[in-house]
């Protein structure tokens, strides 16, 4: 829902809202792992709740694929490649910056 809203309203041309929401996810996942990195008696199925079930759930790798093939089969390849590149690299450095706080 959130994409469909993001991608109609910011961009017709390249899933901005998977983009971001993707984008946040992996800072949050980075955040959560440098906290639970520095905490001993950490509850494994806490950690597990809040990074596989809440931000799991938060991001969409399967909506980031789809909308990937639509933009290659719509013949905008550029975009999709871009939307590749953006993900990975962007997504990267956000679980970086995530654990580095």
């Amino acid at each position: 829902m959130t994409s469909l809203y993001f991608t109609k309203q910011v961009a017709n041309f390249f899933p901005i809202g998977t983009f971001i929401v993707n984008i946040i996810g992996c800072f949050i996942v980075g955040l959560l792992i440098g906290l639970f990195g520095k905490q001993i008696n950490t509850q494994p199925e806490l950690k597990l709740l809040l990074i596989v079930g809440l931000c799991g759930g938060f991001t969409t790798f399967s909506t980031f694929s789809a909308e990937t093939i639509s933009l290659f089969q719509s013949g905008q390849i550029g975009c999709g490649l871009l939307n590749i590149g953006l993900s990975v690299s962007i997504g990267l450095l956000a679980m970086w910056l995530g654990l580095k706080i």
